[in-house]
Order: C-alpha cells, then sequence, then structure tokens
C-alpha cells in the first residue's frame, strides 16, 4: 500500500525502537522520513538498513539549535511536513523515591516534554491543513520502586 506516497514525515527517536519501526512502515508506503535522534552511529545503520527515502539529522530534541537544523534541512530539500511523529524520549532516568535527583527531572522533562513540544512547534511553519502530528509517550523502562 502507498498510503503515504509522496508525503514527508519526521520521526524524532527514529534510530531504534518504535521510531525505527514506524521509519522503515513509513518509508514502505511511500513516505519519504528524516529520522532525528543522539547518536550518529545508530541513525547511520538505521538509514543504511531501511535503504531509501530517508535522511538522518543528528541532535537531542531538546537543544533548539538541533531541531532548527533539522527544520532547515526539510525546509532546503523538501519544503514542507505531512507528518510529524514526535516519539524521542527516555525512561532510564528512574529511581526510588527519595533518591531521584534535580539532574534526572531535568534531563527527563527536557527530553519528554519540552522537546516533544518544541519538536512540533518548529514543525508547524511547514505544515499545511490535514497533516497529521502523532505523540508517542511511552517508555519500556519505567515506573517507581517504592520498596519498605
Amino acid at each position: 500500500m502507498n498510503r503515504l506516497q509522496g508525503k514527508v514525515a519526521v520521526i524524532t527517536g527514529g534510530s531504534s525502537g518504535m521510531g525505527f519501526a514506524t521509519a522503515e512502515q513509513f518509508v514502505s508506503e511511500g513516505a519519504h522520513v528524516y529520522i532525528t535522534g543522539r547518536r550518529e552511529k545508530e541513525l547511520d545503520a538505521a538509514v543504511a538498513k531501511i535503504g531509501k527515502n530517508v535522511a538522518a539529522v543528528q541532535g537531542d530534541v531538546s537543544n533548539m539549535e538541533a531541531l532548527d537544523r533539522l527544520y532547515a534541512k526539510i525546509a532546503e530539500e523538501k519544503g514542507r511536513v505531512d507528518v510529524v511523529f514526535a516519539n524521542a524520549g527516555i525512561g532510564n532516568q528512574m529511581a526510588p523515591p527519595g533518591s531521584i535527583t534535580e539532574d534526572q527531572i531535568d534531563r527527563t522533562f527536557n527530553v519528554n516534554v519540552r522537546g516533544l513540544i518544541f519538536s512540533v512547534q518548529k514543525a508547524l511553519p511547514f505544515m499545511h491543513e490535514g497533516a497529521s502530528i502523532i505523540l508517542n509517550a511511552s517508555s519500556v523502562k519505567g515506573g517507581v520502586e517504592l520498596g519498605h
């Protein structure tokens, strides 16, 4: 099926997990996909595995300059965004109550909330009526152990 033929998609956290699987699916349905992630090696591997209609832009979604680089590349190459899948997130910052640090809270908030908001906000000027925004707020690792 080519439901996404000719569409331009952005997937944050696209080098692994749900983001990578979504990038593969979108490309198989005809989209050109831009994936982001913090780790260059994993991004390169993802692009090689997908093989076509995919570009990687290395960056951390909590960093505004990285998001600006992403959307500048899209503006130059495609000029529009049809789908944003805001997927990047971290779940490894958990600790038992009483031992959570400010740095853990700041990092989690900056990636999972701030990164999500600004990934979408920076895409808006490139989106048109009928475009889609998909927000993913899931983590395989998570939860709190209360103990005794």
